[in-house]
């Protein structure tokens, strides 16, 4: 049986976009993080990213970002059982902020570790970063 292989893009809606799934299935999630609070409205975190431990400490001290991360772990944990039962090889799973370089990186990053745990090959790509 073929893993099911899960990719999680982080991106900013004003930069790119959502990316697209060239997986050819055209679908999976996209969470969109701009309800969040922004760290890169404070001045110290405007040049860190959502890997840095300033802005990790940030989100994850905030309730709605955990509020976030545990329904939308939920959700991907269904769609991974449900794919798996179905023989399904690939899931696309976004997450987007304004400009995806703190919000929409510390949730793919989350969610990647999550992963780790599950019978999935999880990939993981910061579109904003590169």
């Amino acid at each position: 049986m073929n893993k099911l292989v899960v990719d999680i893009y982080s991106f900013g809606f004003q930069m790119s976009g959502v990316p697209e799934d060239l997986s050819g299935n055209q679908g999976g999630f996209v969470f969109d993080c701009r309800f969040l609070p922004n760290p890169g409205r404070d001045p110290a975190y405007a040049d860190l990213t959502g890997k840095d431990p300033e802005v990790i400490a940030f989100l994850s001290a905030k309730p709605q970002v955990e509020k976030l991360l545990t329904h939308s772990k939920a959700i991907v944990d269904e769609a991974i059982d449900n794919y798996l039962e179905r023989g399904f090889s690939h899931l696309m799973v976004c997450y987007g902020c304004t400009g995806g370089q703190h919000r929409s990186v510390y949730c793919a990053e989350q969610l990647y570790q999550y992963l780790q745990s599950r019978p999935v090959e999880a990939r993981l790509r910061h579109v904003e970063l590169e």
